[in-house]
C-alpha cells in the first residue's frame, strides 16, 4: 500500500512539473468592462434635440422648448432599425450642447416637460432604454459636459448641476452599458441670457475624477469615453478610421489640445500604461443631426463596409450615427442603406472557410497541445496557440481542404493577457510557393485585412515582430 501511495504521489509531481505555465500578462490588459465593450464591435449613436427642428448642428441654448414636437416618435422604429442592422446597441444624445434635456429633468427648465410634445408629458430616454431592453440591445448615454444654456457654466456651481443631471440618467433608465463625454467645451452661449464667452480648462474645470466615480457607483459594468478616457478614447477623427496601426494601450499623460493630439489618438503608444482601445464615432449622413437637404446624402452600404474595416477592422468599435427627422423616425434613405449594408456584411462573412480547419505552427510554447495552432481554428475564444517566452515570431499554416476563393483574413489576439504583436504578414499557397498576400502591424482584439480574392487551398500568418510571445487566438478566413 505504501509503495502504491509513494507511485501515485511521483506521479502527481511528475505531472504538475511537466505542466505548461501560461504567459505572463503583458500590461496593461483590459478590465471585463472593457473586455465586453471589445466584443460589441459596433453599435448606434442618435443625435436628435431641438437642433433637429431648428436645422442646427450646434445650437446656441436660447432655443424655445415649443419647436420640439416630433408628432410620430417612435422609439421601436429607432431600436429595431439598430437591431436589424446588425447593430448591437444604441447611445443617445440625452443632452447636447444647447442644454435641452431629452427628459423631464428637475434640474432645469430647457427640456421635454416644456415643449409641446405628448402635452409636456414625454420622457424620450425612458422609451429609447425600454425600447433597447426589449430588443435585447445595450442602452447607452450622451450628456454634454458644455451646456449653452445653462446661466451656472464656467462656474464651480455648474458641476453640482452636471453631476445631478448625470445622476438622475444613471438612477432612473436602467442599465447603462457607455457613458459618453464629448470633448467640445467653452466658447459663445446664451448662458441664461448674458450671450456671452465663457472658456474653461477642460483639463481641471471638470474635476473628471469626482464625476467618474458617481458612473462608478451607479453604473458599474458601464464604459465611460472622452478624448482620453478613462475606458476608452476617440480615434482622433470624425472620418471614419482607426489607424492601421492600433495599439489600444495609450500613456495616462495624452489630453485634447496637446500638439499632435489626434495622431496619438488615432495610432495608440506601443509602450502606454493604459488599456485605452479607440472607438470610431462617425455619421451615416454630412452632418449629426438631421437636415432634409441630406437626403441624398447618405452613406452608401459600400462605403458603410468600409468603415467597418477601418474601424472594428482594425481593432477599435464603429460608433455609427443614425439621426432620427422631424417626424421622429429614422428616414427611409438611411434605413435602406443600414439594411443593405446588413446584407452586405452578412454576405461577406457568411462563411468561414477556416473553421475547424487544419491547423498547424513551426513553435508552440512548451510543445504542450495546450498552446498549439489548432487552437486558432477552434471556435474557443479562450484558446490560443502562443511561442515560448522570449520567442517574438512564429508561423501558423491553415490548410483549407481545397482551393477556395479568398477575401479577407480576420486575426485576433488573446488580448486578456495584453496586446503583443508588432508586425505579421500573411502568405497563400500559389503556383507550388507561398506568395505575400497581406501584410499589417498591429492585431489587437481584431484585424481583418483583404486577400483580393486569390485563390488557394492553405494560407500562412508568419508573425514577424512583438513585444513579447505572440498569443492569437482566432483566425478566420472568407
Amino acid at each position: 500500500m505504501k509503495k502504491f501511495l509513494l507511485s501515485v504521489c511521483t506521479f502527481m509531481i511528475c505531472a504538475c512539473q511537466s505542466e505548461v505555465l501560461p504567459p505572463a500578462a503583458l500590461l496593461p490588459v483590459p478590465d471585463e468592462n472593457q473586455l465586453a465593450w471589445h466584443e460589441r464591435e459596433q453599435y448606434a449613436f442618435v443625435h436628435f434635440t431641438v437642433n433637429t427642428f431648428t436645422d442646427q448642428e450646434w445650437g446656441y441654448g436660447d432655443e424655445n422648448p415649443a419647436v420640439f414636437n416630433p408628432m410620430e416618435f417612435d422609439a421601436e422604429q429607432w431600436v429595431t432599425t439598430v437591431k436589424n442592422a446588425g447593430l448591437k446597441g444604441l447611445i443617445l444624445t440625452c443632452k447636447h450642447h444647447d442644454g435641452f434635456c431629452l427628459w423631464p429633468s428637475v434640474y432645469t427648465e430647457h427640456s421635454v416637460k416644456n415643449s409641446p410634445f405628448k402635452d409636456g408629458k414625454a420622457d424620450i430616454v425612458k422609451e429609447v432604454s425600454d425600447a433597447c431592453r426589449k430588443h435585447g440591445i445595450f442602452f447607452g448615454i450622451y450628456l454634454s459636459p458644455w451646456d449653452r444654456n445653462c446661466a451656472q457654466y464656467a462656474t464651480p456651481e455648474y458641476l453640482t448641476y452636471y453631476r445631478n443631471q448625470l445622476t438622475e440618467l444613471l438612477s432612473n433608465y436602467g442599465e447603462v452599458s457607455e457613458v459618453w463625454f464629448d470633448g467640445a467645451n467653452g466658447g459663445n452661449g446664451y448662458y441664461g441670457g448674458a450671450r456671452e464667452n465663457r472658456h474653461i480648462d477642460n483639463k481641471t474645470y471638470y474635476d473628471w475624477p469626482n464625476t467618474h466615480a458617481i458612473v462608478r457607483k451607479l453604473a458599474p459594468h458601464a464604459v465611460m469615453f472622452s478624448d482620453g478616457g478613462p475606458d476608452i478614447r476617440w480615434c482622433g477623427n470624425e472620418s471614419g478610421f482607426a489607424g492601421e496601426t492600433n495599439w489600444a494601450t495609450m500613456p495616462d499623460s495624452i489630453y485634447a489640445g496637446k500638439p499632435n493630439v489626434e495622431t496619438v489618438l488615432n495610432a495608440g503608444s506601443e509602450n502606454g500604461n493604459l488599456w485605452l482601445p479607440a472607438e470610431v464615432d462617425v455619421s451615416i449622413r454630412p452632418g449629426w443631426f438631421y437636415h432634409a437637404t441630406e437626403d441624398a446624402k447618405v452613406r452608401t452600404p459600400e462605403n458603410l463596409l468600409k468603415l467597418y474595416l477601418q474601424s472594428v477592422g482594425r481593432g477599435a468599435n464603429l460608433l455609427l450615427n443614425l439621426p432620427p427627422d422631424r417626424r421622429g423616425l429614422i428616414h427611409e434613405n438611411d434605413v435602406k442603406a443600414l439594411t443593405e449594408w446588413k446584407k452586405l456584411l452578412d454576405a461577406t462573412f457568411a462563411t468561414n472557410l477556416a473553421d475547424h480547419a487544419k491547423a498547424s505552427s513551426d513553435k508552440y510554447r512548451g510543445s504542450s497541445k495546450q498552446y498549439a495552432a489548432q487552437n486558432v481554428t477552434d471556435g474557443n475564444k479562450e484558446t490560443y496557440w502562443a511561442t515560448d517566452d522570449g520567442v517574438t515570431e512564429g508561423s501558423i499554416e491553415i490548410d483549407l481542404g481545397k482551393p477556395q476563393t479568398l477575401h479577407y483574413i480576420s486575426i485576433q489576439e488573446y488580448i486578456q493577457l495584453g496586446q503583443r504583436v508588432k508586425n505579421f504578414d500573411v502568405e497563400v499557397w500559389k503556383d507550388n510557393a507561398w506568395m505575400k498576400a497581406a501584410t499589417g502591424t498591429t492585431i489587437g482584439y481584431k484585424r481583418i485585412l483583404p486577400l483580393n480574392a486569390v485563390e488557394s487551398s492553405k494560407i500562412r500568418i508568419n508573425i514577424t515582430d512583438a513585444r513579447a510571445c505572440p498569443l492569437i487566438s482566432n483566425i478566420a478566413v472568407y
